[in-house]
């Protein structure tokens, strides 16, 4: 699948307008479940816009990095938000250990950093966002499934609108 939408993400107030857009694009999904890979290098924001993403789901606490925990839950009204990081991962098998199929389902949407660390023990991803450093910041979010499509297509919608 190759529907994708990229957004310029210069300053906080952008990279927040991308985590309000692209939580507003899933939450009707979150009952069926919803699952996101993010990469970039260290320092392009995939945190940050997990923060603004779980913030816009209605998270009102603080959002801290999973790096040293692995996966930080959210218990919120319409569901659960589990936030991975799995760039201190030593051996992916450790996610089998750790039960990290029960996260997967419905009324879970699971935001995994440094997917690529997960090796075949994570569940197939529905969006794949990238984000780049550089002159220009940019986060490109992109389809890996029928529903990531219909997502991408309301940020995509929501950016024109914008």
């Amino acid at each position: 699948m190759s529907t994708s939408v990229t957004f310029s993400i210069d300053d906080l107030e952008q990279t927040a307008h991308v985590g309000a857009c692209l939580a507003k694009a899933i939450a009707p999904h979150w009952e069926s479940g919803v699952i996101l890979y993010l990469s970039g290098d260290l320092g392009a924001g995939k945190t940050t816009l997990s923060r603004y993403i779980l913030r816009t789901l209605g998270h009102q606490g603080n959002v801290k990095s999973p790096t040293y925990t692995l996966v930080e839950p959210y218990e919120l009204e319409a569901g659960n938000v589990y936030h991975f990081d799995l760039y201190r991962l030593a051996d992916p098998e450790e996610l089998e250990f750790m039960g990290v199929r029960d996260y997967f389902g419905e009324k879970c949407i699971c935001l995994i950093e440094w997917a690529e660390k997960g090796a075949n023990y994570l569940a197939s991803a529905d969006l794949a966002i990238t984000l780049e450093l550089g002159e220009k910041r940019s986060c490109t979010i992109g389809a890996t499934s029928k529903r990531g499509e219909t997502i991408v297509e309301v940020c995509r919608r929501n950016k024109e609108l914008a």
